[in-house]
């Protein structure tokens, strides 16, 4: 498992190479974001030619490969024909005449360390050969299936009610957004978790938890929800959808008072 690991580091870092040239070409860093889903599936491209490609690993491929392809294409329709996500902006800014140089390191080479951990589990499967499906893929499958839902139902409601709202201010407080104020997030952190828990029966499976737990630490304190929620800072109507609205987990709003 360890060739392979390092291998797999090897990859990602030519992958996240080729893509800050890309950034440079275009002249915007949120490529980035198009990246991060295409590189879980490189990576299950990678096992799949290198591995024995048993029962248990292509389900996990493909499971990843439809949760990447998925994301990666929503962002590029989501992003095209608009200007540089606020994120990236704001840093271009920040950085100033060390931008080059800190995007190359904190964009795409962090963003790569960060690939490897959460791929974790994607590794395992792959290494492990493993023929016989067990309860543990079940019912990674039916929280992966769960999380694909809130996610890819979440981006649909959010993509739709941007186009039709009536200001920039305005708040989507319906569908799924009505029990959670993030179900995107919250759906990509059960489909890891669903990984982790298919993998659970196979060897080296407690390293595998280091992604699922990676990438719950990364949506909820880091670059996830804090970042959207700062956006909406100073903004009465997101602070009362605050106040009676479950920040991660869907669950039912609170009554106003």
């Amino acid at each position: 498992m360890a060739t392979t690991l390092l291998s797999i580091a090897a990859l990602i870092f030519g992958y996240a190479s080729i893509w800050f040239v890309i950034s440079l070409i275009v002249k915007r860093n949120d490529v980035a974001d198009i990246a991060w889903g295409l590189g879980y599936a490189l990576i299950c491209v990678y096992l799949a030619n290198t591995q024995p490609l048993t029962t248990v690993p292509l389900v996990v491929y493909l499971l990843v490969c439809i949760w990447a392809l998925r994301l990666s294409l929503h962002i590029f329709l989501r992003n095209r024909g608009k200007t540089e996500d606020f994120r990236y902006r704001q840093w271009r800014q920040e950085w100033g005449s060390s931008f080059y140089l800190r995007s190359y390191l904190q964009v795409y080479l962090l963003q790569g360390l960060f690939l490897w951990v959460i791929a974790l589990p994607i590794v395992v499967a792959g290494v492990s050969a493993a023929v016989e499906l067990t309860l543990f893929s079940y019912l990674g499958v039916l929280f992966w299936s769960i999380g694909f839902f809130f996610q890819a139902m979440g981006d649909y409601q959010l993509a739709r009610f941007v186009k039709t709202r009536p200001d920039k201010e305005a708040v989507l407080q319906t569908g799924l957004w009505r029990y959670s104020r993030h179900p995107n997030y919250f759906g990509e952190i059960l489909m890891w978790w669903g990984i982790f828990v298919i993998t659970l029966p196979l060897p080296h499976a407690l390293w595998g938890a280091l992604g699922p737990v990676t990438i719950t630490l990364l949506l909820t304190f880091v670059s996830g929800v804090p970042m959207l929620e700062k956006r909406y800072s100073g903004n009465p109507a997101y602070a009362a959808y605050q106040k009676r609205t479950s920040v991660l987990i869907p669950w039912f709003p609170k009554r106003n008072t």
